[in-house]
């Protein structure tokens, strides 16, 4: 008998019948069996496992379904648990690692992949955890066996599968008889390889006759053709059952029982697993507004925090009694949500999910790093069946302006705001429908890229969410406004909190919020800039300033951020320019006159020199309904979350002084600033030249004590000697120490000029979250000889980050006689920066790295910032 020489790279199945139709395996090969019973599968794949083991194969079982063991347990086999339910990101990442760990030419036996859609809610992503899987299992020279119940999942998962896998195989049972298939076999051919076989005990029986082996396909294939409407199971399974729900009155106990909990069923697929806010969803949607979800759905998945929220609070707002009726108020929205699935599929279609996956478990990454991950996003392509849902949509808003806003499923949560970490990328819309679709795409890639920025990074590891499963969807909103000239914006943007931290004055009521009110486009609400001051509006007194006088002018805002239809382009344009000649609609609302240093509100509507104007929004606060409105809408939200709130919105004035609200944002809002212990409060016989610096302008409190280092920037130094490219470059400088092992050892704190996190370096130093994210305390010193004002940066986006990581925020005024700032001891403590970064000494002239430790024989620094006496203090203490 002749003796076939094998190579190899060959490998039985562990069935001689199956290995001649197939031709044997290959090393690399991933082999799926898509089978009606899992019971054909377990024999198939211990075949396999058995005939592995005893060539001294080294092989894993990946264990994670609840269905019965695949493979009993015997010598030589190692079982492995992961778990699906912590989410894709998760397991790809466990699966990965366990890849990793076991190196090259491991045999692998995993359950049925069919499980994965219990815990994902779409097999979309079941393929886009094969699509990651098995080219990197194929690439350490594995062979590895995978099961797909037949019938289950779409055409468009299947497609994904077969595209991606070496061998796939049908296994199913027609009439009594079990049939084998081969649907793949990469690079090896046989004549009767793709027919179905028929099982004989172990032998298999090729279907030549073209009738027997139709009408075995024809009962194996009840859908061979592709329909987009597949591509939502099992979402579209339950939405079918919902809707017959819908079609007829339901009396029944037990039918209405069976219905609400379908529409439990939903919305978790749509907004995924999260206690507390799945408490609110069941409370406040209704079938309907799930429904409306489904139908403004682009790809599947979920909607992600930020769409979620503001679908809730809207419906809230609807729905709760009270004296504002806010069917009358809420303008409409017409919002389009992208699939969180879409997120995962373009990484992985586009070769970036080892990309994102290699930058989150580092946590870290360069700006300029950075900027090549947004270029390699950038080049990515989406497929068909997303890109027609994408022109329709573009189709349906014509050219009005939208805005593309991130929405992933850890944003706006109850403890991780996420505020500003990733992009929101405004779509002006004007131009032809090929460069709409340009700009939309490339909106859509950036905010997809912004998954992985610096200050995403940093944050998902300051708050310990570095392996948490964080799935990018997308909120497609129509921006709020209307054209004014050749621009296009709303009246009104800011944020409402509904409890107030910043109480200048004891007069004002904590617990009835706060709103920080520009006018136009709010990104000057949620972000610092440069020469500019929203208003502040105390909702308990709301006609409460701290300015008097000229300062009110001083402290206002002078530029706003508009849409420049003709350009096409996000613009900053000066506010007097904006509005000369007085016809922009309720002008008189929003700006007062200043006169010999007084303001003075406008005595009627018609305006007529607008040279001395400034924004102040008074006669909106005194004339129409806002106030009453933001006080209620705040009020409920809280009492609904059952936890205080921070909100985005945009808001007009109509005719009749009653206000409309868009409601873009709301999510849970964190309280910083617990009471200062009696045992923490600095000794009352505290000697002047022990004190750092007191300040009497601050927000919420805390204690920081054995502080062993103070990043100091002189403000002076900075102002007067530093050039641009120094002045660009502090901030990169802050974050390298920031960063380093020697500060990650010891608490430490910054201090510098101006307003840190503007964009403009003039006011201050250019840094971002990932920048400051490990210092205890920040202190912005404001010294008004070297042109430093900073704006108390309260409701910013910069201050949310701020607050949730718990770092003291200190606006210090030295010129102020109420402030003590100890000068003497920042000017003549040694600088230690070239000793713990040598590659920075070019700017040991700005920036002083003290060792409070070494500089005083052995004491520290403490912070004590009493929040509710309005007094903070940084002064040497023993540190015991």
């Amino acid at each position: 008998m002749e003796t076939t020489q094998r190579s190899p790279e060959e490998i039985s199945s562990g069935f001689p019948a199956l290995d001649e139709i197939i031709d044997r395996l290959r090393i690399g090969d991933n082999v799926v069996w898509r089978v009606d019973s899992l019971e054909n599968y377990s024999i198939l794949a211990r075949a396999f496992a058995d005939l592995a083991l005893d060539h001294h194969r080294k092989l894993v079982y990946i264990r994670f379904a609840a269905h019965p063991l695949i493979m009993k347990p015997r010598e030589g086999l190692l079982t492995l648990e992961v778990d699906p339910g912590l989410g894709f990101d998760s397991f790809c990442t466990q699966v990965s690692n366990i890849i990793d760990e076991h190196g090259p030419h491991t045999f692998y036996v995993f359950d049925n992949l069919s499980a994965l859609v219990e815990d994902w809610a779409t097999d979309e992503l079941l393929a886009n955890f094969f699509q990651v899987t098995c080219p990197y299992l194929r690439e350490m020279k594995t062979i590895a066996y995978f099961a797909l119940t037949r019938g289950q999942h779409s055409h468009v998962a299947l497609s994904k599968i077969r595209s991606t896998t070496q061998v796939l195989m049908d296994v199913y049972y027609v009439q009594g008889h079990l049939y084998i298939q081969a649907l793949k076999v990469l690079d090896r051919y046989s004549p009767q390889m793709f027919i179905p076989h028929k099982f004989h005990g172990t032998s298999l029986t090729p279907l030549s006759q073209s009738s027997e082996a139709s009408v075995v396909l024809a009962h194996a294939s009840r859908q061979p053709l592709r329909r987009k409407a597949d591509s939502f199971v099992p979402w579209d399974e339950v939405y079918r059952k919902l809707a017959q729900f819908e079609e007829s009155e339901i009396t029944a106990p037990e039918r209405i029982q069976e219905r609400d909990a379908l529409k439990m069923e939903f919305a978790r697929m749509i907004i995924g697993s999260h206690p507390q806010f799945n408490r609110l969803a069941d409370d406040y949607l209704t079938l309907q507004d799930l429904f409306d979800i489904r139908y403004r759905m682009i790809g599947s998945g979920r909607i992600g925090g930020k769409a979620s929220g503001m679908l809730v609070a809207r419906r809230i707002l609807l729905d709760a009694p009270g004296e504002v009726n806010f069917g009358k108020v809420l303008e409409q929205h017409d919002s389009f949500y992208i699939g969180s699935d879409v997120f995962f599929s373009f990484l992985v279609n586009n070769g970036l999910f080892r990309l994102r996956m290699r930058l989150t478990r580092s946590s870290q990454i360069t700006q300029e790093e950075f900027e090549e991950v947004e270029r390699r996003f950038l080049v990515g392509k989406f497929p068909p069946e997303i890109m027609e849902q994408f022109q329709d949509m573009l189709e349906y808003f014509g050219q009005a302006p939208i805005i593309v806003r991130s929405s992933s499923l850890l944003e706006d949560g109850f403890g991780n705001a996420f505020a500003g970490k990733y992009r929101s990328e405004f779509c002006v819309n004007q131009d032809t429908p090929e460069q709409r679709m340009d700009d939309f795409l490339r909106a859509v890639k950036l905010v997809y890229a912004s998954a992985v920025n610096p200050d995403a990074l940093a944050y998902r590891r300051q708050r310990g969410l570095g392996e948490s499963d964080e799935q990018m969807a997308i909120l497609v909103q129509r921006v709020s406004g209307f054209n004014y000239k050749k621009f296009f914006f709303p009246q009104m943007a800011g944020v409402a909190f509904s409890h107030n931290l910043y109480r200048w004055t004891d007069r004002i009521d904590p617990l009835q919020g706060m709103v920080r009110l520009v006018f136009g486009l709010g990104t000057r609400a949620v972000d610092r800039v440069g020469g500019d001051y929203p208003r502040i509006i105390a909702l308990s007194h709301p006609e409460l300033r701290q300015e008097v006088g000229a300062k009110i002018s001083a402290y206002s805002q002078r530029r706003v951020d508009v849409l420049d239809l003709s350009q096409n382009k996000f613009h900053t344009q000066r506010f007097n320019d904006l509005v000369a000649g007085g016809d922009y609609p309720g002008l008189h609302l929003f700006v007062s006159m200043v006169e010999h240093g007084y303001v003075r509100d406008p005595a009627s509507a018609l305006l007529k020199d607008l040279k001395n104007s400034v924004l102040t929004f008074n006669l909106l606060i005194r004339q129409t309904n806002f106030i009453q409105v933001m006080r209620e809408m705040t009020a409920k939200l809280e009492k609904a979350y059952g936890y205080p709130v921070d909100t985005e919105l945009t808001a007009s004035i109509g005719a009749d002084n009653e206000v409309r609200i868009n409601l873009l944002q709301c999510r849970p809002m964190r309280l910083p600033g617990a009471k200062v212990p009696e045992d923490a409060m600095p000794p009352e016989d505290l000697r002047t030249q022990s004190v750092l610096f007191r300040t009497t302008r601050m927000i919420p409190g805390g204690v920081a004590d054995k502080i062993r280092y103070i990043l100091y920037i002189d403000p002076k130094a900075y102002a007067n000697r530093a050039s641009l490219e120094v002045k660009k470059s502090l901030g990169r400088v802050v974050g390298d120490l920031n960063r380093h092992a020697a500060f990650a050892k010891h608490r430490f704190i910054i201090a510098g000029p101006g307003r840190w996190g503007s964009s403009n370096i003039n006011l201050g130093v250019n840094t971002s979250y990932a920048d400051i994210n490990n210092t205890s305390a920040l202190v912005e010193i404001a010294l008004e000889t070297a042109g430093h004002t900073p704006e108390l940066s309260y409701g910013t986006h910069f201050f949310l980050d701020l607050v949730e990581s718990q770092i003291i925020y200190l606006p210090v005024y030295p010129d102020n006689p109420a402030t003590q700032y100890n000068f003497t001891f920042f000017n003549s403590s040694p600088n230690i920066l070239c000793e713990i970064l040598p590659q920075a000494s070019q700017y040991a002239e700005f920036i002083k790295v003290i060792d409070v430790h070494r500089a005083t024989g052995g004491k520290y620094a403490k912070i004590v910032a009493d929040s509710k006496n309005q007094k903070a203090v940084c002064f040497l203490d023993e540190g015991k």
